[in-house]
């Protein structure tokens, strides 16, 4: 299956590498997760760096760097009726598409994409979290 063009809001199947695995000197991710887009910037014709943050079952350490999915996003998107957040505290920076990009089950790449609103409030949370200075940046091998 072709690889989707990637854009801010696309929720993608990705080896997310935590902040904390990549200090203890892990280079890649324990699990495949689905995974917002929130920046996607050309930097040459054919090369384009995107900026991922997690979707994870477990509950937010801190609130304030996380986002609840509501049930009916989480059906939108074809994942399981368990709780989940997007985590907010650090992200995975990596040149498209990468070899972290994992297929789902129906051969794609994409869970789907998150509505516009939700897509501001995640936006504005992660531009209020890099005012404070209280984000992770980890960035991943081409």
């Amino acid at each position: 299956m072709a690889l989707p063009t990637p854009h801010p809001g696309l929720v993608v199947s990705y080896a997310y590498l935590w902040a904390d695995e990549n200090a203890r000197g892990r280079e890649g991710g324990v699990k495949d997760r689905p995974c917002a887009i929130v920046v996607a910037r050309r930097i040459a014709e054919d090369r384009t760096v995107v900026t991922v943050v997690p979707i994870t079952h477990a509950p937010p350490r801190d609130a304030k760097a996380a986002i609840e999915l509501p049930l009916a996003l989480k059906a939108h998107l074809g994942l399981d009726t368990a709780r989940s957040w997007v985590v907010l505290s650090e992200y995975n920076e990596f040149l498209w598409p990468g070899p972290d990009l994992r297929p789902l089950a129906n051969g794609g790449f994409v869970h789907g994409v998150l509505p516009p609103g939700f897509f501001r409030q995640l936006r504005d949370r992660l531009l209020t979290l890099a005012e404070e200075h209280a984000l992770r940046r980890v960035p991943r091998t081409e």
